[in-house]
């Protein structure tokens, strides 16, 4: 293998990279109208996935514009939940409503930050979500993993309780309408569509 390979080779990595990165274009207007639906979930049997013992809360349906992706290696639970996902819909998955707000995740947290307000403050905060992702299965692992920010999701499961061997607790928020510590959804995914 040459040194022109090594380069071309490189260049493609980046490129890659690059791309998957990159976010999605969407026109403006409003592309997730509907409520997340939530149910509670009464006296189901827990499971085990990597160390951990996971109780269901609540099943979850939704379909959301991807606001923000974070891929976790090193963390404390990673070996559960390797992507992060801020989810909008409402008037978050709203192109016009978006441009006009700051994101940046990092530490499993979501942050925004507005010079001035598109909508009122309540509305970004009960309309958009940072949710831990916990892949089912092998393939919803990838697929979660390949998602870009401007992709739209409909994603099923579970939000859950997580505890490791070791004790450390983990434990989802069961409403939309909270912030800071301890507000993000920790949600056990068994179906995934993406466009």
């Amino acid at each position: 293998m040459g040194f022109k390979t090594t380069i071309t080779g490189m260049v493609m990595l980046c490129l890659f990279y690059w791309w998957s990165g990159s976010e999605i274009s969407r026109a403006p207007g409003v592309l997730a109208p509907d409520e997340p639906y939530q149910k509670e979930v009464f006296s189901a049997p827990y499971r085990e996935m990597s160390g951990y013992r996971i109780d269901l809360l609540a099943s979850l349906d939704l379909r959301a514009r991807v606001i923000a992706t974070e891929r976790y290696w090193f963390d404390h639970g990673s070996a559960l939940s390797p992507v992060d996902l801020v989810l909008g819909w409402g008037a978050m998955s709203d192109s016009a409503v978006l441009q006009q707000i700051s994101i940046s995740q990092g530490g499993r947290y979501y942050n925004w930050r507005v010079k001035t307000l598109p909508v009122p403050r309540r509305t970004i905060e009960s309309q958009s979500a940072n949710m831990h992702m916990i892949p089912a299965r092998g393939e919803i692992a990838r697929e979660l993993k390949s998602i870009r920010a401007g992709n739209m999701v409909h994603l099923k499961g579970y939000l859950v309780e997580a505890t490791s061997n070791e004790g450390f607790r983990w434990k989802s928020s069961l409403t939309r309408s909270d912030t800071g510590s301890g507000a993000c959804e920790l949600f056990l995914v068994e179906s995934i569509y993406v466009w």
